[in-house]
Protein backbone atom coordinates (compact mmCIF):
# COMPACT_ATOMS: atom_id res chain seq x y z
CA UNK A 1 0.00 0.00 0.00
CA UNK A 2 3.17 2.38 -0.18
CA UNK A 3 2.09 3.40 -3.47
CA UNK A 4 -1.40 4.41 -2.32
CA UNK A 5 -2.90 7.43 -4.39
CA UNK A 6 -5.59 9.68 -4.24
CA UNK A 7 -7.08 10.82 -7.40
CA UNK A 8 -9.39 13.75 -6.72
CA UNK A 9 -11.77 15.80 -9.40
CA UNK A 10 -12.06 19.06 -9.69
CA UNK A 11 -15.01 21.16 -8.04
CA UNK A 12 -17.84 20.17 -5.80
CA UNK A 13 -19.31 21.26 -1.92
CA UNK A 14 -19.39 19.81 1.77
CA UNK A 15 -22.42 19.18 2.45
CA UNK A 16 -25.06 17.41 5.64
CA UNK A 17 -23.92 16.29 8.95
CA UNK A 18 -20.22 14.26 9.86
CA UNK A 19 -18.84 12.94 12.57
CA UNK A 20 -14.82 12.67 11.82
CA UNK A 21 -13.34 9.73 13.82
CA UNK A 22 -11.81 10.29 17.41
CA UNK A 23 -9.01 12.10 18.77
CA UNK A 24 -5.66 11.05 18.22
CA UNK A 25 -3.94 12.34 21.40
CA UNK A 26 -6.48 11.95 23.92
CA UNK A 27 -6.90 8.11 22.53
CA UNK A 28 -2.87 7.65 23.12
CA UNK A 29 -2.98 9.10 26.70
CA UNK A 30 -6.63 6.61 27.43
CA UNK A 31 -4.52 3.76 26.80
CA UNK A 32 -1.58 4.82 28.62
CA UNK A 33 -3.34 5.82 31.59
CA UNK A 34 -5.86 2.99 31.93
CA UNK A 35 -2.79 0.90 31.75
CA UNK A 36 -1.01 2.36 34.58
CA UNK A 37 -4.21 2.55 37.00
CA UNK A 38 -5.67 0.59 39.18
CA UNK A 39 -8.82 -0.86 38.37
CA UNK A 40 -10.83 -0.97 34.90
CA UNK A 41 -10.54 2.00 32.16
CA UNK A 42 -13.51 2.33 29.63
CA UNK A 43 -12.58 4.16 26.36
CA UNK A 44 -15.85 5.02 23.64
CA UNK A 45 -14.98 6.77 20.81
CA UNK A 46 -10.81 5.12 20.35
CA UNK A 47 -9.31 6.07 16.98
CA UNK A 48 -8.57 3.29 15.62
CA UNK A 49 -5.99 4.58 13.69
CA UNK A 50 -2.46 2.71 12.97
CA UNK A 51 -0.64 5.39 15.52
CA UNK A 52 -3.15 4.78 18.29
CA UNK A 53 -2.62 0.70 17.48
CA UNK A 54 1.11 1.26 18.04
CA UNK A 55 0.58 2.51 21.83
CA UNK A 56 -2.32 -0.11 22.68
CA UNK A 57 -0.12 -2.98 21.30
CA UNK A 58 2.97 -1.82 23.35
CA UNK A 59 1.38 -1.74 26.34
CA UNK A 60 -0.29 -5.41 25.65
CA UNK A 61 3.51 -6.55 24.72
CA UNK A 62 4.20 -5.40 28.46
CA UNK A 63 1.31 -7.71 29.71
CA UNK A 64 -1.70 -5.05 29.97
CA UNK A 65 -4.64 -7.16 28.99
CA UNK A 66 -6.82 -4.73 26.76
CA UNK A 67 -10.34 -5.54 24.80
CA UNK A 68 -11.25 -4.65 21.64
CA UNK A 69 -11.05 -2.07 19.90
CA UNK A 70 -14.45 -2.85 18.29
CA UNK A 71 -16.31 -0.25 16.91
CA UNK A 72 -14.05 2.21 19.14
CA UNK A 73 -14.90 0.16 22.36
CA UNK A 74 -11.91 -0.50 24.68
CA UNK A 75 -11.52 -2.21 27.88
CA UNK A 76 -8.18 -1.47 29.78
CA UNK A 77 -7.64 -3.73 33.06
CA UNK A 78 -4.90 -1.80 34.40
CA UNK A 79 -1.64 -3.27 36.39
CA UNK A 80 -1.14 0.46 38.45
CA UNK A 81 2.20 2.24 38.08
CA UNK A 82 4.83 -0.73 38.75
CA UNK A 83 2.67 -3.87 37.29
CA UNK A 84 4.43 -3.42 33.56
CA UNK A 85 6.18 -6.47 32.45
CA UNK A 86 9.26 -6.70 30.44
CA UNK A 87 8.45 -6.77 26.44
CA UNK A 88 9.73 -9.89 24.91
CA UNK A 89 11.52 -7.47 21.94
CA UNK A 90 11.60 -4.20 20.91
CA UNK A 91 8.64 -2.16 20.82
CA UNK A 92 7.36 -0.81 17.53
CA UNK A 93 5.76 2.63 17.28
CA UNK A 94 5.39 2.98 13.52
CA UNK A 95 5.05 6.23 12.65
CA UNK A 96 3.55 7.72 15.46
CA UNK A 97 6.29 10.71 17.32
CA UNK A 98 3.94 11.02 20.36
CA UNK A 99 3.82 7.21 21.19
CA UNK A 100 7.73 7.27 21.47
CA UNK A 101 7.73 10.74 22.80
CA UNK A 102 5.34 10.01 26.20
CA UNK A 103 6.30 6.27 25.99
CA UNK A 104 9.88 7.53 27.06
CA UNK A 105 8.48 8.81 29.72
CA UNK A 106 6.48 6.17 31.75
CA UNK A 107 9.70 3.45 30.28
CA UNK A 108 12.27 5.88 32.16
CA UNK A 109 10.56 4.37 35.17
CA UNK A 110 10.22 0.95 34.89
CA UNK A 111 12.54 -1.66 36.83
CA UNK A 112 13.61 -3.15 32.90
CA UNK A 113 15.53 -2.15 30.10
CA UNK A 114 13.62 -1.58 26.81
CA UNK A 115 14.03 -0.37 23.43
CA UNK A 116 11.57 1.51 21.12
CA UNK A 117 11.77 1.94 17.18
CA UNK A 118 9.91 2.59 14.35
CA UNK A 119 9.59 3.77 10.53
CA UNK A 120 12.10 5.01 8.73
CA UNK A 121 10.01 8.73 8.79
CA UNK A 122 9.85 8.11 13.07
CA UNK A 123 14.13 7.08 13.33
CA UNK A 124 14.82 10.65 11.60
CA UNK A 125 12.81 12.43 14.00
CA UNK A 126 14.41 14.01 16.68
CA UNK A 127 14.69 12.83 20.41
CA UNK A 128 16.83 14.74 22.21
CA UNK A 129 13.86 17.12 23.09
CA UNK A 130 12.70 14.27 25.50
CA UNK A 131 16.16 12.21 26.06
CA UNK A 132 18.13 15.61 27.43
CA UNK A 133 15.08 16.51 30.27
CA UNK A 134 14.55 12.70 31.46
CA UNK A 135 18.53 12.12 31.50
CA UNK A 136 18.27 15.29 33.96
CA UNK A 137 15.73 13.43 36.31
CA UNK A 138 18.62 10.32 36.06
CA UNK A 139 17.28 8.33 33.08
CA UNK A 140 20.02 6.07 31.36
CA UNK A 141 18.98 6.55 27.52
CA UNK A 142 21.01 6.03 24.66
CA UNK A 143 20.13 6.74 20.65
CA UNK A 144 21.60 6.98 17.51
CA UNK A 145 24.44 9.86 16.85
CA UNK A 146 22.02 11.85 15.50
CA UNK A 147 19.90 12.05 18.93
CA UNK A 148 16.88 9.74 17.40
CA UNK A 149 15.66 6.16 17.67
CA UNK A 150 16.16 3.51 17.87
CA UNK A 151 15.85 4.68 21.90
CA UNK A 152 17.26 2.11 24.19
CA UNK A 153 15.69 2.75 27.43
CA UNK A 154 17.86 1.41 30.68
CA UNK A 155 15.82 -0.06 34.06
CA UNK A 156 16.51 0.54 37.27
CA UNK A 157 16.91 4.01 37.86
CA UNK A 158 16.34 6.23 40.03
CA UNK A 159 14.38 9.21 38.78
CA UNK A 160 14.48 12.72 40.63
CA UNK A 161 11.72 15.32 40.21
CA UNK A 162 13.00 18.58 37.94
CA UNK A 163 12.14 22.04 37.34
CA UNK A 164 12.40 22.38 33.92
CA UNK A 165 11.81 25.64 31.21
CA UNK A 166 10.33 24.02 27.77
CA UNK A 167 12.74 25.87 24.67
CA UNK A 168 9.54 25.79 22.70
CA UNK A 169 5.58 24.99 23.78
CA UNK A 170 5.55 21.31 22.97
CA UNK A 171 2.56 19.19 24.46
CA UNK A 172 5.01 15.56 23.19
CA UNK A 173 7.60 16.84 25.62
CA UNK A 174 5.98 18.46 28.64
CA UNK A 175 3.53 15.21 28.55
CA UNK A 176 6.62 12.93 28.73
CA UNK A 177 8.21 14.50 31.31
CA UNK A 178 5.15 14.35 33.94
CA UNK A 179 4.42 10.61 33.14
CA UNK A 180 8.44 10.20 33.83
CA UNK A 181 7.11 13.07 37.29
CA UNK A 182 4.98 9.71 38.14
CA UNK A 183 7.98 7.61 39.15
CA UNK A 184 9.88 10.36 40.49
CA UNK A 185 11.38 11.34 44.08
CA UNK A 186 9.93 15.24 44.74
CA UNK A 187 8.27 17.46 42.61
CA UNK A 188 8.49 18.04 38.93
CA UNK A 189 7.78 21.25 37.59
CA UNK A 190 7.06 22.09 33.88
CA UNK A 191 7.17 25.56 32.34
CA UNK A 192 6.15 26.18 28.85
CA UNK A 193 6.80 29.48 27.01
CA UNK A 194 3.00 29.41 25.24
CA UNK A 195 0.26 27.22 26.46
CA UNK A 196 0.45 23.58 24.58
CA UNK A 197 -2.44 20.81 24.44
CA UNK A 198 -3.45 20.32 27.92
CA UNK A 199 -4.78 16.77 27.17
CA UNK A 200 -2.41 15.23 29.58
CA UNK A 201 -2.77 17.48 32.58
CA UNK A 202 -6.78 16.88 32.36
CA UNK A 203 -6.41 13.08 32.42
CA UNK A 204 -4.45 13.12 35.05
CA UNK A 205 -6.90 14.63 37.20
CA UNK A 206 -9.63 12.69 35.80
CA UNK A 207 -7.54 9.66 37.13
CA UNK A 208 -7.25 11.00 40.20
CA UNK A 209 -4.06 11.90 40.60
CA UNK A 210 -3.10 15.48 41.97
CA UNK A 211 -1.54 18.33 40.36
CA UNK A 212 -1.01 21.90 40.75
CA UNK A 213 -1.40 24.06 38.42
CA UNK A 214 0.59 27.39 39.26
CA UNK A 215 -0.58 29.86 36.46
CA UNK A 216 -1.46 28.62 32.69
CA UNK A 217 1.93 28.12 31.58
CA UNK A 218 3.70 26.06 34.62
CA UNK A 219 2.16 22.34 36.29
CA UNK A 220 3.57 20.43 38.91
CA UNK A 221 2.70 17.02 40.21
CA UNK A 222 4.65 14.74 42.82
CA UNK A 223 5.91 11.39 42.08
CA UNK A 224 4.63 8.35 43.92
CA UNK A 225 0.53 9.05 43.93
CA UNK A 226 -2.09 5.91 42.36
CA UNK A 227 -4.19 6.14 39.00
CA UNK A 228 -7.72 4.94 39.19
CA UNK A 229 -9.23 3.30 36.38
CA UNK A 230 -12.12 5.36 34.88
CA UNK A 231 -14.62 6.08 31.71
CA UNK A 232 -13.37 7.94 29.07
CA UNK A 233 -15.10 9.51 26.23
CA UNK A 234 -13.41 10.46 23.55
CA UNK A 235 -14.44 13.35 21.35
CA UNK A 236 -13.93 13.25 17.67
CA UNK A 237 -10.52 14.88 16.48
CA UNK A 238 -9.96 18.65 15.96
CA UNK A 239 -6.96 18.34 13.61
CA UNK A 240 -9.08 15.69 11.35
CA UNK A 241 -12.20 17.81 11.33
CA UNK A 242 -9.59 20.59 10.23
CA UNK A 243 -9.78 19.76 6.69
CA UNK A 244 -13.57 19.56 6.71
CA UNK A 245 -13.18 23.38 7.92
CA UNK A 246 -11.02 24.64 5.75
CA UNK A 247 -12.71 22.66 2.20
CA UNK A 248 -16.43 24.05 3.38
CA UNK A 249 -14.76 27.79 3.77
CA UNK A 250 -12.95 27.04 0.25
CA UNK A 251 -15.81 25.64 -1.49
CA UNK A 252 -18.68 27.55 -2.67
CA UNK A 253 -22.28 26.28 -1.91
CA UNK A 254 -20.90 24.55 1.44
CA UNK A 255 -22.91 24.31 5.04
CA UNK A 256 -21.34 21.00 6.77
CA UNK A 257 -21.87 20.11 10.65
CA UNK A 258 -19.36 18.32 12.17
CA UNK A 259 -20.70 16.76 14.97
CA UNK A 260 -19.48 16.16 18.85
CA UNK A 261 -15.62 17.82 17.83
CA UNK A 262 -13.47 17.83 20.88
CA UNK A 263 -12.56 22.11 21.06
CA UNK A 264 -10.16 22.00 23.92
CA UNK A 265 -8.58 25.50 24.72
CA UNK A 266 -5.40 24.45 23.90
CA UNK A 267 -6.40 22.76 20.17
CA UNK A 268 -8.82 25.73 19.10
CA UNK A 269 -6.11 27.90 16.99
CA UNK A 270 -7.42 26.55 13.53
CA UNK A 271 -10.92 27.68 14.47
CA UNK A 272 -9.44 30.95 15.28
CA UNK A 273 -7.40 31.40 12.43
CA UNK A 274 -10.07 30.58 10.07
CA UNK A 275 -12.20 32.94 11.27
CA UNK A 276 -9.75 35.84 11.10
CA UNK A 277 -9.00 34.81 7.65
CA UNK A 278 -13.39 35.23 7.21
CA UNK A 279 -14.49 31.83 7.78
CA UNK A 280 -18.30 31.48 8.82
CA UNK A 281 -17.63 28.88 11.77
CA UNK A 282 -20.06 28.34 14.70
CA UNK A 283 -20.19 26.56 17.51
CA UNK A 284 -23.29 24.53 18.77
CA UNK A 285 -24.25 22.48 21.33
CA UNK A 286 -21.09 23.04 23.51
CA UNK A 287 -21.03 20.51 26.31
CA UNK A 288 -18.58 18.37 28.20
CA UNK A 289 -17.51 14.49 27.57
CA UNK A 290 -15.24 12.85 29.90
CA UNK A 291 -13.46 16.30 31.43
CA UNK A 292 -13.10 17.44 27.75
CA UNK A 293 -14.91 20.44 26.01
CA UNK A 294 -16.99 19.32 22.61
CA UNK A 295 -19.12 21.26 20.67
CA UNK A 296 -20.73 20.48 17.01
CA UNK A 297 -19.19 22.66 14.22
CA UNK A 298 -21.01 24.01 11.60
CA UNK A 299 -18.92 25.45 8.42
CA UNK A 300 -20.99 27.42 5.47
CA UNK A 301 -18.45 28.55 2.61
CA UNK A 302 -17.34 32.58 3.04
CA UNK A 303 -14.92 34.46 0.97
CA UNK A 304 -11.78 34.32 3.12
CA UNK A 305 -8.83 37.26 2.95
CA UNK A 306 -4.83 37.00 3.68
CA UNK A 307 -3.89 37.94 6.84
CA UNK A 308 -0.97 37.50 9.01
CA UNK A 309 -1.17 34.92 11.33
CA UNK A 310 -0.48 35.79 15.04
CA UNK A 311 2.19 33.88 16.47
CA UNK A 312 0.50 32.95 19.68
CA UNK A 313 -1.77 30.81 17.67
CA UNK A 314 0.36 29.42 16.47
CA UNK A 315 1.01 26.52 19.32
CA UNK A 316 -2.79 26.44 19.28
CA UNK A 317 -2.67 25.15 15.37
CA UNK A 318 0.44 23.35 15.11
CA UNK A 319 -1.04 20.31 13.08
CA UNK A 320 -3.55 21.74 11.41
CA UNK A 321 -1.21 24.19 9.27
CA UNK A 322 -1.80 21.96 6.16
CA UNK A 323 -5.17 22.62 6.24
CA UNK A 324 -4.60 26.12 6.78
CA UNK A 325 -2.40 26.35 4.00
CA UNK A 326 -4.88 25.52 1.56
CA UNK A 327 -7.45 28.13 2.88
CA UNK A 328 -5.00 30.58 2.60
CA UNK A 329 -3.90 29.39 -0.97
CA UNK A 330 -7.68 30.65 -2.04
CA UNK A 331 -7.77 33.92 0.06
CA UNK A 332 -7.82 36.74 -1.59
CA UNK A 333 -4.15 38.37 -0.56
CA UNK A 334 -1.65 37.26 0.97
CA UNK A 335 -1.33 34.90 4.42
CA UNK A 336 1.98 35.13 6.15
CA UNK A 337 2.96 32.02 9.20
CA UNK A 338 5.61 32.98 11.20
CA UNK A 339 7.26 31.32 14.71
CA UNK A 340 6.59 27.85 13.22
CA UNK A 341 10.02 25.72 13.01
CA UNK A 342 8.38 23.22 14.57
CA UNK A 343 6.94 22.08 11.64
CA UNK A 344 9.65 21.39 9.36
CA UNK A 345 10.36 18.58 12.02
CA UNK A 346 7.09 16.56 12.12
CA UNK A 347 6.57 13.52 9.61
CA UNK A 348 7.58 15.54 6.85
CA UNK A 349 9.11 18.83 7.22
CA UNK A 350 5.91 20.66 6.34
CA UNK A 351 6.79 23.93 5.39
CA UNK A 352 8.83 22.79 2.79
CA UNK A 353 6.53 20.06 1.47
CA UNK A 354 3.58 21.96 1.57
CA UNK A 355 5.38 25.41 -0.64
CA UNK A 356 6.19 22.71 -2.88
CA UNK A 357 2.99 21.44 -3.47
CA UNK A 358 1.73 24.65 -3.55
CA UNK A 359 4.03 25.60 -6.11
CA UNK A 360 3.57 22.40 -8.14
CA UNK A 361 -0.13 23.48 -8.69
CA UNK A 362 0.32 26.68 -9.21
CA UNK A 363 0.18 29.09 -6.23
CA UNK A 364 2.86 31.14 -4.87
CA UNK A 365 4.10 30.09 -1.86
CA UNK A 366 7.88 31.06 -0.60
CA UNK A 367 8.99 29.06 2.52
CA UNK A 368 11.34 30.89 5.39
CA UNK A 369 13.12 29.47 8.10
CA UNK A 370 9.95 29.82 10.55
CA UNK A 371 6.89 29.89 8.11
CA UNK A 372 5.73 30.34 5.33
CA UNK A 373 4.51 33.39 2.40
CA UNK A 374 1.14 32.33 0.92
CA UNK A 375 -0.64 34.48 -1.85
CA UNK A 376 -4.19 33.45 -2.59
CA UNK A 377 -4.44 32.21 -6.31
CA UNK A 378 -6.08 29.67 -8.38
CA UNK A 379 -5.11 25.93 -8.05
CA UNK A 380 -4.52 24.05 -11.39
CA UNK A 381 -4.48 20.57 -11.84
CA UNK A 382 -1.10 18.45 -11.25
CA UNK A 383 0.48 16.08 -9.14
CA UNK A 384 1.53 16.53 -5.30
CA UNK A 385 4.23 14.20 -3.71
CA UNK A 386 2.67 13.94 -0.12
CA UNK A 387 6.10 12.34 1.14
CA UNK A 388 4.11 9.90 3.11
CA UNK A 389 2.55 12.42 5.63
CA UNK A 390 -0.77 12.14 6.27
CA UNK A 391 -1.64 15.53 6.96
CA UNK A 392 -0.41 16.98 3.51
CA UNK A 393 -1.89 14.34 1.91
CA UNK A 394 -5.68 15.27 2.91
CA UNK A 395 -4.82 19.04 2.85
CA UNK A 396 -4.43 18.09 -0.95
CA UNK A 397 -7.37 16.21 -1.66
CA UNK A 398 -9.39 18.66 -0.17
CA UNK A 399 -7.61 21.50 -2.41
CA UNK A 400 -9.27 19.87 -5.24
CA UNK A 401 -12.58 21.80 -4.36
CA UNK A 402 -11.26 24.66 -5.80
CA UNK A 403 -8.87 23.08 -8.64
CA UNK A 404 -9.66 23.71 -12.37
CA UNK A 405 -8.56 20.05 -12.97
CA UNK A 406 -7.66 16.43 -11.11
CA UNK A 407 -5.27 16.33 -8.67
CA UNK A 408 -3.46 13.13 -8.35
CA UNK A 409 -1.67 12.82 -4.86
CA UNK A 410 1.30 10.14 -4.54
CA UNK A 411 2.29 8.24 -1.10
CA UNK A 412 -0.84 8.54 1.06
CA UNK A 413 -1.28 4.98 3.01
CA UNK A 414 -0.09 7.01 6.04
CA UNK A 415 -3.80 8.64 5.87
CA UNK A 416 -4.25 5.73 7.99
CA UNK A 417 -2.37 6.90 10.93
CA UNK A 418 -4.50 9.32 11.74
CA UNK A 419 -7.97 9.06 9.63
CA UNK A 420 -9.05 5.76 8.90
CA UNK A 421 -11.99 5.81 6.93
CA UNK A 422 -10.72 9.26 4.77
CA UNK A 423 -11.84 8.85 1.55
CA UNK A 424 -15.45 7.41 2.43
CA UNK A 425 -16.35 10.26 4.61
CA UNK A 426 -15.21 12.60 2.24
CA UNK A 427 -16.79 11.39 -0.49
CA UNK A 428 -20.19 11.08 1.86
CA UNK A 429 -19.98 14.47 2.25
CA UNK A 430 -19.53 15.61 -1.22
CA UNK A 431 -15.53 15.47 -2.35
CA UNK A 432 -14.81 13.33 -5.86
CA UNK A 433 -11.95 11.25 -4.05
CA UNK A 434 -11.37 7.80 -5.10
CA UNK A 435 -8.11 5.18 -4.37
CA UNK A 436 -5.28 4.12 -6.69
CA UNK A 437 -2.32 1.78 -6.24
CA UNK A 438 -0.19 1.46 -9.45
Amino acid sequence: MRNLRYLVQPGGALCGHLRVPGDKSISHRAIMFGALAKGITTITGFLEGEDCLATLNAFRAMGVRIDGPEQGQVTVHGVGLYGLRAPDGPLDMGNSGTSMRLMSGILAGQAFDTVLTGDTSLTRRPMRRVTDPLTKMGACIETTVNGAAPLHIHGNQRLSGIDYLLPVASAQVKSCLLLAGLYAEGVTRITEPAPARDHTERMLEGFGYPLERENDRSVAITGGRQLTGRAIDVPADLSSAAFFLAGASIAPGSDLLLEHVGINPTRTGVIDILRLMGADIEVLNSRQAGGEPVADLRVRHAPLHGVRIPEELVPLAIDEFPALFIAAACAKGVTILTGATELRIKESDRIQVMADGLTALGIAAEPTPDGLIIEGGAFSSGTVESHGDHRIAMSFAIAALRASGPLSIHDCANVNTSFPGFVGLACNAGLQIMEQTP
